[in-house]
């Protein structure tokens, strides 16, 4: 009886899959080094291929094993690159049935107890054909046992024992393994080659698709000829034999890419309520609020690229009339706008995904898009903050002045030893240093002295900055946004840069701090120590803080103030005879 059942229908991704390498699109470079391989019989042991999903890395396993193997129409070929494809070689190797081209996935067999059975197994030649050939998919799925226990097999094989690796994560594959093989890295599929492709095989199929279509389906294939074909399978069944670009974008949920590009125009411009409008038509039309982000995203991509490169805008994917759009957008918007779209909109990606209601997080994305789109860069706010009035001046020094004068009172401290007040005065502080300079613009006016911006320092309470800056740094010049300084020699190196930039981020103003090797003068802690100093040594010479002294030779002076009873003590009157009763009269 006939066998009248009906053929198994095969997806086109199969029933169009490369059988020589003169079917493989987009991979020239190893098809050429295979070539010259095969010629001058130079076949390594191993090979590895790597690439994206889709690119070829199994299908060219097999076609590298058929030409390994194919003995041509006549039964007395050698290996070729040009397997015939009508040997029982050939075919039982494109069937999967071959007997000596074993194929593992390593996705599912990663133990080592999985190429303990490769390892038993390479030692006996092969059945029928000429090569014994092992196939691993997946390859950086092996355990590091296994792949441990593969590398004395890999590195010296049997002579009819050829390897052939597969993976997408190389660089999970140990360098060990890497160095056995032969490695060709296999390259993401160009547009223009995948849409000959594409239409290679609508037409083999007897399907009508538009250009504009196959230019979408390029797009979502992101360079991998598996995706692309699938997405032509079922386009072709989605549009039932005729299919437009419409049909394509419905069936992946796109949205149109003319009103994407109206819905940024909207956003660049501020106008929010536009902007909701026409996102909420979107979505009513069917397109994801995802998917819509996400082509915002890379619009402003796209023309931050041809802003840079306007011939990147020569791409086939992109129909002439968006392409001359986009290079019109991209002359008008500044590079500022495009980066900070760029930056809310990967943030708002990441809302979209993890919010309840995916249309409300999108919309919320479009209301901060819109109501950034015409705030001031920080250039300009800076120079707003220039044009400012002037902040009130640190530390209620005068304007023109320096510190005021250091009064001090002297407490000695010891064994037994009571608290002895006199009065000193120091010197004025170091900020006086400052001459009266012509002043900086704008918010640099505040900054009259170098003590000013030394009370800014503890105002912000960088306490790390203001005891490096009080030890370690010897003012040599001082200006309104200009500080020259020699440092102590356990200045850290970085002082200059970080009192630079700590200054321009508190003030707004450009400050350029500078180090000097001579000219400086003393540090702010040294002046103060200088201040005591002298103030001890005006104490050291009070009769009364000697006999103290001599009497407590431990003791030292802790703390001198100025006591509030001083003057009053000095009011008291002077009694010239005091009168004792125990003196005889």
């Amino acid at each position: 009886m006939p066998d009248t059942a009906a053929p198994v229908y095969q997806v086109l991704a199969r029933k169009y899959r490369p059988e020589t390498f003169a079917d493989l699109v987009g991979q020239d470079a190893m098809v050429r080094t295979l070539k010259n391989a095969f010629a001058a019989d130079r076949i390594a042991q191993a090979f590895i291929m790597t690439g994206i999903r889709g690119t070829g890395k199994t299908t060219t396993a097999r076609i590298i094993a058929k030409g390994l193997n194919c003995i041509g129409p006549d039964g007395k070929g050698g290996p070729t690159t040009e397997p015939c494809g009508v040997c029982d070689q050939c075919k039982s190797i494109m069937e999967g049935r071959h007997v000596d081209v074993m194929e593992m996935d390593a996705a599912s067999r990663t133990g080592v107890d999985d190429i303990r059975e490769i390892i038993a197994s390479v030692a006996y030649r092969a059945t029928s054909a000429r090569y014994k050939i092992y196939i691993i998919d997946e390859v950086h799925m092996l355990s590091t046992s296994a792949f441990n226990a593969l590398l004395k097999t890999l590195e010296e094989p049997p002579p009819h024992v050829k390897f052939i690796f597969a993976t997408t994560e190389i660089r999970k594959v140990p360098v060990t393994v890497l160095s056995r093989c032969q490695r060709f890295d296999l390259k993401r599929i160009e547009p223009e080659v995948m849409i000959a492709l594409l239409q290679k095989i609508a037409t083999g199929e007897g399907a009508s698709i538009s250009d504009d279509a196959l230019a979408l389906i390029t797009r979502a294939a992101e360079g991998s000829a598996r995706d692309a074909t699938s997405l032509l399978d079922q386009s072709i069944s989605h549009g039932a034999g005729e299919t437009t670009a419409d049909q394509v974008r419905a069936m992946l949920g796109l949205a149109d890419r003319g009103r994407v590009l109206d819905l940024f125009d909207m956003v660049v411009r501020g106008d929010a309520a536009a902007a909701l409008t026409e996102l909420a038509g979107q979505y009513a039309d069917g397109a994801d609020p995802m998917a819509v982000l996400r082509d915002l995203a890379e619009i402003t991509h796209w023309l931050s690229v041809i802003k840079i490169t306007p011939e990147a805008a020569e791409d086939p994917t992109t129909p002439p009339d968006e392409r001359k759009r986009g290079l019109d957008m991209s002359g008008r918007l500044p590079m500022r706008v495009l980066t900070r779209m760029w930056q809310m909109l990967l943030k708002a990606l990441e809302e979209v995904a993890l919010a309840p209601n995916a249309m409300m997080a999108a919309e919320m994305a479009v209301i901060r898009l819109t109501h950034v789109a015409d705030l001031p860069d920080p250039e300009s706010l800076i120079r707003k903050l220039q044009s400012s009035s002037p902040r009130p001046v640190h530390g209620g020094a005068p304007a023109g002045g320096g510190g005021g004068a250091v009064h001090a009172t002297t407490r000695l401290h010891g064994p037994a030893v009571g608290a002895v007040h006199l009065p000193t005065h120091g010197p004025t502080m170091q900020g006086g240093q400052a001459t009266a300079l012509v002043l900086a613009p704008g918010v640099l006016e505040s900054y009259i002295t170098f003590q000013h911006v030394v009370d800014l320092i503890r105002e912000r309470r960088d306490m790390t900055l203001l005891v490096e800056v009080e030890t370690n740094l010897r003012l040599a010049k001082y200006a309104p946004g200009r500080i020259e300084f020699e440092p102590t020699v356990k200045a850290p190196r970085d002082l200059a840069a970080r009192l630079s930039a700590r200054l321009q981020g508190w003030t707004g103003a450009r400050w350029a701090v500078s180090v000097v090797n001579t000219g400086g003068g003393a540090t702010l802690a040294e002046e103060q120590d200088k201040d005591r100093l002298a103030a001890e040594a005006k104490a050291m010479e009070n009769p009364l803080v000697q006999a103290v002294f001599a009497a407590f030779p431990g003791a030292k002076i802790a703390e001198m103030r100025q006591p509030e009873t001083e003057a009053a003590f000095d009011a008291l009157p002077e009694v010239e005879d005091e009168w004792d009763p125990f003196e005889e009269g």
